[in-house]
Parts: structure tokens; sequence; C-alpha cells
């Protein structure tokens, strides 16, 4: 028989941890303890309490390792998300920082995976379409504190597009990508999402330098506008075409609609447009 939760104010979850309230509360805002705003009071399940006193290491115990608490960011951050907190959201992004993980390791190992488990979550039932928006804005608020410390000095090596196909709302993966390229000293123009087709064809015919465009199709069933977007982009250039997302289903069905090659994650994106770009500019 299941057992009733019993909550108890953040006070007095405050007492039973031994902490001063302020700890507990950072506690709260940084996803180690799980906790429901009522109103204008923190309210926390007293199972949760105990459950962290459990795990809670005390000075006799050696030190959890840097993957250990690495691999806790992604669900910390998830729940910070969720509930629309961007100030303890960014507070998870700081510790994961303060803790040696690389502004490009935040984007790959900490924000992707996470958005992906809120997608993937939305998809099962678990959350409302309200609580991915949610999740998805202060996502973007996020990689806009961040996006700074990929800015590098001199003189660029040409430049990319990226964007979303027509009818593809999801902007923030091309977010991403644009910062991990330009932390490589490349120019990178984001169209963001829904990018009509005669804007992809026109965007690239006025780009100088242009040294390939990467694609992100997150919305399945999407081919026909997607097919539409690269026929019209290959009216005006022969640039490579990198196209990935879980819109296209594989490498064959990627070279169908007529990209170049196909991309399986954020990183193997970037790699294939570096990659790509360093042998255009090269020639």
């Amino acid at each position: 028989m299941a057992t009733t939760p019993t909550h108890i104010t953040l006070a007095e979850a405050a007492e039973q941890l031994g902490v001063h309230y302020m700890t507990a509360y950072r506690y709260v805002r940084t996803g180690r303890l799980p906790a429901e705003k009522v109103g204008q009071e923190w309210q926390v399940d007293e199972a949760d309490v105990q459950s962290f006193l459990h795990d809670k290491p005390d000075a006799s115990s050696p030190p959890r390792s840097r993957g250990t608490r690495a691999h806790e960011y992604p669900r910390r951050l998830v729940e910070r998300l969720i509930i629309g907190d961007e100030a303890g959201a960014w507070t998870v992004v700081e510790s994961a920082m303060s803790g040696g993980m690389a502004p490009d390791a935040v984007y790959l190992d900490l924000l992707g995976p996470a958005l992906e488990t809120v997608g993937q979550r939305w998809a099962d039932g678990e959350l409302s379409i309200a609580q991915e928006h949610q999740a998805s804005a202060v996502a973007l608020r996020l990689i806009g504190r961040l996006g700074p410390r990929f800015a590098r000095r001199g003189r660029k090596r040409g430049t990319l597009l990226l964007g979303a196909p027509p009818g593809d709302v999801h902007g923030i993966p091309t977010a991403l990508m644009g910062d991990l390229l330009r932390g490589r000293s490349l120019q990178v123009i984001d169209l963001g999402a829904d990018v009509p087709a005669e804007s992809w064809r026109s965007t690239a015919a006025g780009t100088q330098h242009l040294l390939a465009i990467g694609i992100c199709a997150s919305t399945p069933d999407n081919e026909d506008r997607i097919r539409a977007a690269i026929d019209r982009i290959r009216e005006v250039t022969p640039v490579p075409i990198v196209l990935g997302g879980n819109g296209v289903g594989s490498a064959a069905s990627a070279l169908d609609l007529g990209a170049t090659s196909y991309s399986t994650s954020f990183a193997d994106a970037v790699e294939q447009l570096d990659t790509y770009a360093t042998g255009r500019a090269a020639s």
C-alpha cells in the first residue's frame, strides 16, 4: 500500500537537515532537494528530506567524484527548467562550471541532455505543453547568458548558415550549435526556427564566404518542407548541407532530401560543419 507523502515547510526541513534556512533554500534552488511552492511557502516531502540526509556524505566519507556530480547536474537542471526557475537553473550551470565543466560541455553534456529529457517527458504525457514551453524559455535565457563565453577575437575562418526548416518551430538546437561554432572562430548566421524556403535561398545567396549550412529538423513528417528548403538553397550555392534532428530518421533519409550528410547529435553536427568549413576555407 502506497504511503501518503508528508509535507513539511522548508524551515522544518532545514531544522531536520541541521542547516540554516538559506542553506536549505539553496538546496532547493539548485535542485538537490525537491520542493514545491504552495502560495508563498516552499513545501518539502519529508521522505525527500530523509533521502537527502541518507545520501549526503559526512566528514568521514570519501568525496564524491567529479563524474558523479556531473551525472547529477542534468537531473537538477531539468527540475529547475520545468518550474521556470531561471535563477535556480543558472545556479546549477554555475555549479557545474565551478566544478570544472567547460562552456561547450555545459551545452553538450548538461543543457542538451536536460532539454532532451524535457522533450521526452512531454512526449510521454508527463509534462504539459505549458511546462515544456516554460522550460524552453528558461533554456533560451541561459543560452543568452552563456553565449558571450564562446566569442573569439580575431579574424573568422568564414561563415556558416544555420536554422530550422519551414514549419519547424524549434530554435534552441541551432542556438546551441551556433555558439559552439563561434567558439571555433567561425562567423555564424542563425536564422532560428521556421525559416521559409525563400529565406534560406536569399540568405545563402547574399552571404559572403559561406562555407557550409546546418539544418536542424526537430519536427517529424515535415519532409516536403525540408526538401523545398534544400532545393531552393541548391539554386544558389553548392556548399555542403548537414541535416539532422529528430525529424530525420536516418542518413539515407537526409541524403534523399538533398543534404550532403546526416548528423546524429549536436556534437556530430558541430564536428561535421567545422570539418567542412576547414576544408573549404583551405581550398
